[in-house]
């Protein structure tokens, strides 16, 4: 249900802004949307799972808040973000 180490590491070279960073706004959703998306797979074989249901909600409504918060500090840096990531508006 989680995401191995090497794709976490992959995710944060991939989408850092510099050479020592992990934790930007960007890393952080592209961890999240990697994880949502391993959790979906997941429900398709293992509908009366709640308790991760759960889980996965609240990773949503946090993703959900970090793309807010890029929104409205930056646009440009949003629309790049979703574009990237394939996420819709």
């Amino acid at each position: 249900m989680s995401i191995t180490a090497e794709k976490k590491q992959q995710l944060i070279e991939e989408y850092r802004i510099n050479d020592t960073d992990t934790g930007s706004p960007e890393v952080q959703v592209a961890i999240l949307t990697s994880r949502i998306t391993t959790l979906t797979e997941h429900f398709k074989g293992h509908k009366k799972d709640n308790h991760s249901r759960r889980g996965l909600l609240k990773m949503v409504s946090t993703r959900r808040s970090l793309l807010d918060y890029v929104k409205q500090s930056d646009e440009a840096r949003y629309e790049k973000l979703i574009k990237r990531l394939g996420l819709r508006r």
